[in-house]
Formats: structure tokens, C-alpha cells, sequence
């Protein structure tokens, strides 16, 4: 019997996995190993969130994620091997799904995921095939795994679950970037254990307001409602017009929010002058709001000229406006470098 090419992805970087190379293998007539590929190749797509509150959902062989939920689902094979007369042959294979649900906490550092394993389709030898499931994270945070570990793959499809936790977080402290690493061992009597590892989505944990504890997966753009200050949405619309892209959720790119109040500053300077024009004085709109916003990396002059604007406003709209991005970035856990659209 012909031996099943091992699979290799971009999305995940498979080999040989067991404790025994395949020529030290080709010696020991009567040796086996199990083999382990994922299969087809996981793809990612992102959904805009919403609200705090909504979920992704799920896709076969994807990666789905908002900013605070994901479901990944991948299909594992398991080639169960002999070597018979000098050579390596398959004796019987394994095929499964496991389907992650996670979902983040955007009011708590706590968070928890769950996971079904399906029932396996088997061939020959690939009766038996036990399986253990671990789990691990970063960042500040701690993965445990509950699952009924050595669960018989052909015996049905079995849940579980992974509890996230994390140390307190000081007020202005953003823990790192972490993702969690996912590892299976098959193991059967009379063969040297495989084993597969992929990972979830990357999530980040905060307390940066001092307020709201809680975490989101910030490669995810999230959208900033701009709909209650009618000067200033007026003046992104005219932007966007003209053709001025940055920020717009109908197929622009996406802006990327930055903590630096000195650079911050800069961009200000750079775009917006002294004083007011005469006329803008006269209609009590001596408040120079900038867009791109100097609080991103695309803010200032960063951008060319016919991709920013400025919109002079009376002062009750510019402070309207800083509490809903406050308001937004606290919900949102809106921190350094992560992308988002302005809704007008």
C-alpha cells in the first residue's frame, strides 16, 4: 500500500510528528506510527462587530473571528502505520472535525471556549486511535483544558471545553498579545504516538481606563459611530466624496487607532492652523477637527492631501465627539495600532 503524502500549508506548518524518524522506522520491521495532517488548508475571515455582545459564526475549515468571539474548525487525519518487510505501509486511517467556539469577555479578563470533537470515520487499524487534548496561553492568561482525555476517536464525538483566566491588570496596563496553542497526542497500543498543534486567533487582555477589565482580539476592525455630530460626519462625507478612503467600511482601508500624546500633538499642528478663518469665527466654529484623527497613525500629514480634511466646529461638538470616541474605545478595548472605520 501506497504511503499518504504528508500535507503541508501555509496555514499551518505540518511534518512528520512521533517520536521515531521514517528511516529509523524503515529498519524496525513490525514498528508502527501514527502519522498526523490537517486538511484541507484553514482560511480567516473577519467580521465587523457590531456590538460588545455579538458572536462569529462558523465555517468549515476556517477561522472566523470578530472582535470578540471566533469559531475555527478544522479537519485532522491520522494515517496509522506499519513497517512490513522493510517498509513503511498504512494499516488503517482516522478522519475527525473539531469545531472551537470561543468567545470573549469584553467586562472581564475571564473568558471561556468550548469544543466539539466529532465521531471518526476510520479504516481498518484506525479502530482504537486515542486522543488527549491540550491547550495553552500567554499574555497574562491561563488556558485549562477540561476534556475526558483518551477518548477513543471511533467511539463517538465527545465536547469540551477550555477556562481562560487572568491576573488582575493595573489601571493603564495592555497585557500582551497572546493566542492559544492547541496540541492533540494520538497514541494505540503497538505504535509510537502522533502528534498536531495549530492555534486560535490572537486576543489581548486590558484595564487601560481603569474601569472596564476585559479583553478583544484586536486584529479585528471594529466600526466608530460618528452619526451625532452632524458638522463633523458632513465633512467626512465630503471627503470621501472626493475620494478620501481611509476609514470608510464601504471598501476603504482601515484607519489604526495610537497612544502617543506627543506625536499626537504633532499631527494636530501639522493639519489644523492658529485660529479660525473670519467666517468660521462669525458662526462660532473655532474648533479645528481633523481627519484623519491626529490620535492615528494616519493622522497629521502621514496622508496625502486629498486623502484628509479638516472641518471647523463649534467646541460642544468637538467635546461630543472625544466621549464617543472614549466611549467607543473603552467598550471596544480599542488600543495601540489596532484598525478601525468611522461610520457617517
Amino acid at each position: 500500500m501506497k504511503l499518504r503524502a504528508l500535507l503541508t500549508t501555509g496555514a499551518v506548518t505540518l511534518g512528520l510528528l512521533g517520536t521515531a524518524a521514517p528511516s529509523a522506522l524503515a529498519d524496525q520491521t513490525g514498528s508502527g506510527q501514527l502519522r498526523v495532517t490537517i486538511s484541507p488548508a484553514r482560511s480567516q475571515a473577519n467580521q465587523l462587530a457590531a456590538s460588545p455582545s455579538s458572536n462569529a459564526t462558523c465555517t468549515i475549515n476556517k477561522i472566523s473571528i470578530n472582535r470578540f468571539s471566533e469559531c475555527e474548525w478544522v479537519t485532522i487525519h491520522v494515517d496509522v502505520i506499519k513497517v512490513i518487510d522493510g517498509k513503511p505501509e498504512i494499516e488503517g486511517t482516522v478522519d475527525f472535525d473539531v469545531k472551537h467556539q470561543m468567545v470573549l469577555n469584553a467586562k472581564s479578563a475571564n473568558w471561556s471556549e468550548k469544543f466539539t470533537v466529532s465521531k471518526a470515520k476510520t479504516t481498518r487499524a484506525g479502530a482504537g486511535v486515542a486522543a488527549d487534548i491540550a491547550a495553552a496561553s500567554g499574555g497574562g492568561t491561563k488556558a485549562t483544558v477540561r476534556f475526558s482525555q483518551g477518548h477513543i476517536l471511533s467511539s463517538g464525538p465527545a465536547n469540551g471545553s477550555v477556562g481562560y483566566t487572568t491576573g488582575p491588570i493595573a489601571k493603564k496596563k495592555i497585557n500582551p498579545k497572546a493566542k492559544t496553542h492547541y496540541t492533540y497526542t494520538f497514541t494505540k497500543a503497538g505504535y509510537t504516538p502522533g502528534t498536531v498543534s495549530y492555534d486560535s486567533a490572537v486576543y489581548r487582555c486590558d484595564n487601560f481606563f481603569g474601569t472596564t477589565t476585559g479583553c478583544a482580539i484586536p486584529e479585528v476592525p471594529t466600526g466608530l459611530a460618528l452619526l451625532e455630530q452632524p458638522r463633523i460626519n458632513e465633512g467626512i462625507r465630503k471627503l470621501r466624496s472626493r475620494g478620501g478612503h481611509y476609514g470608510d467600511p464601504n471598501g476603504g482601508k482601515p484607519l489604526h487607532w495610537m497612544i502617543n500624546e506627543t506625536q499626537k500633538r504633532k499631527n494636530r499642528g501639522a493639519v489644523c492652523p492658529n485660529t479660525a478663518p473670519p467666517d468660521m469665527k462669525r458662526a462660532g466654529r473655532t474648533s479645528c477637527d481633523e481627519y484623519p484623527f491626529a490620535s492615528t497613525y494616519e493622522g497629521g500629514t502621514h496622508l496625502p492631501s486629498n486623502q484628509r480634511e479638516i472641518t471647523w466646529v463649534n467646541k460642544q461638538e468637538n467635546n461630543s465627539q472625544g466621549g464617543a470616541i472614549t466611549t467607543w474605545r473603552r467598550n471596544f478595548h480599542v488600543m495601540d495600532h489596532d484598525p478601525f472605520y468611522v461610520i457617517v
